[in-house]
């Protein structure tokens, strides 16, 4: 076993590690930048080793205590013990820094962060479940932080109500199930009319199994649905209640989505996010929006609401079927939405790229929007705003578009939507050609 060592921490990792020097650097769990600790070198990687935090000996002023008590097994959260104004300024760095490491250029001002709730914010999750044959008992929850167990949890401070109580009563439930070796997660969404849970099971549910559920789901007004295969398999107990939606009450829109589909993690952050996005696209009357990576329309029918037309392109088909759906709900006849994978370079002949954009939004998934790239440009907006959850995409991406395609990188911030976890949601303006006259 490697010896003891102290140290000040200098940094933050991505993952939200301390990084020590001196030697081989080390990142070390809970620790924090400015803290002298004394930790163990515990794994060794060329590069770098991990350490394990064995004692603070000054704490930074920032330090706060967590608040659940499971931080630091549960592997859900990795900055509860950082205050969440210091974990707004760290992603900021983490974005300054990398912008201008890959991208190689800053943005010509700050957009302030965007915050919201750090607790009880996440109505969408899928908990892992496994049943302990040594415990006696079935486990519910995120998986450990560096471990592939669920972890033991009672219950989870970041979850939305009331699935932040639920933990411990619906662990119980499913014990008492004849398949509760058969269930591997549950996927959870918590909607503004319902809270819905998806439980992938191995094996059929007895009768006895299903009295079980129902009576669960009755007692703590949830809606349980049960997936035997894939995601067209999903189907609801107790025959289908009214479709699950949430509201964006400044645009008078409510979007309808099934219990597995994408929606953003944390509900009032995106209610500012689609407002704050709109804004910075300074639409008008005449605007002509093509929203890339538009899901089931969480962007295109706010943009719709401002501007002569929005088009939404997207590559998985049930997303595109649920927003027209939402377009149709919401009374919206200047909205279309398009399939197309959206991973390879687009083919110019494609019905939505043979037609002017005055303005783009780019909300691709953690690989980012490379193959579009060129296409984007090409059309020549004059404005792209490009939101990202992974800051290396997102400079890699805008570095292209800055040095390649000429446009001018007008603003950028990060948004908190993952608070106290390792995650970064951030976004980009980009200003191409002038206005139109």
């Amino acid at each position: 076993m490697s010896e003891e060592q102290t140290a000040v921490v200098c940094d933050l990792t991505h993952a939200g590690e301390g990084v020590v020097h001196g030697g081989k650097t080390a990142f070390i769990a809970g620790a924090l930048p400015g803290e002298r600790i004394r930790f163990r070198r515990t794994r060794r990687h060329r590069q770098h080793d991990e350490g394990e935090l064995l004692e603070v000996l000054e704490p930074a002023a920032q330090r706060v205590a967590p608040r659940c008590a499971h931080f630091g097994i549960c592997g859900g959260c990795a900055l509860q013990h950082l205050a969440p104004a210091a974990q707004l300024a760290a992603r900021q760095r983490e974005l300054a820094d990398t912008l201008a490491r890959v991208a190689r250029v800053s943005p010509q001002s700050w957009l302030a962060p965007l915050s919201g709730p750090s607790w009880g914010y996440r109505r969408r999750a899928r908990l892992g479940v496994k049943f302990v044959h040594k415990k006696g008992r079935v486990l519910v929850g995120f998986r450990e932080r560096a471990a592939p167990y669920v972890a033991d949890l009672e219950r989870c401070e970041v979850l939305s109500a009331p699935m932040d109580g639920l933990i411990a009563p619906l662990a119980a439930m499913l014990g008492e199930l004849s398949i509760r070796g058969q269930l591997p997660q549950i996927e959870v969404a918590v909607a503004d009319n319902a809270t819905a849970l998806v439980l992938r099971v191995l094996s059929a549910p007895s009768a006895a199994d299903l009295a079980r559920l129902q009576a669960f789901a009755a007692a703590h007004t949830l809606r349980l649905y049960l997936q035997p295969q894939g995601l067209d398999s999903v189907y609801e107990l107790g025959g289908a209640g009214e479709p699950l939606y949430y509201r964006l009450a400044h645009f008078g829109l409510e979007l309808q989505f099934a219990p597995t589909d994408f929606i953003q993690v944390n509900g009032a952050v995106n209610t500012t996010l689609v407002t704050r996005a709109v804004e910075l696209l300074e639409l008008t009357p005449h605007s002509q929006v093509l929203d890339l990576y538009c899901g089931l329309g969480n962007f295109t029918l706010a943009l719709a609401r401002r501007a002569q037309c929005a088009v939404g392109v997207e590559g998985e088909a049930a997303l595109i079927a649920r927003a027209r759906a939402n377009a149709r709900h919401n009374g919206l006849d200047n909205a279309t939405f398009h399939q197309a994978d959206l991973a390879a370079p687009p083919d110019t002949q494609s019905a939505w790229l043979r037609r002017p954009y005055s303005h783009v939004l780019l909300d691709p998934p953690r690989s980012g929007a490379r193959a579009l790239l060129a296409a984007v440009a090409q059309l020549a907006p004059e404005r792209v705003l490009y939101i990202s959850c992974h800051p290396g995409s997102l400079a890699r991406d805008v570095g292209v578009l800055v040095h390649e395609h000429g446009l001018t990188l007008e603003a950028a911030g990060v948004v908190d939507m993952f608070a106290h976890t390792a995650h970064m949601e951030s976004l980009a303006l980009l200003r191409g050609r002038a206005p139109r006259r």
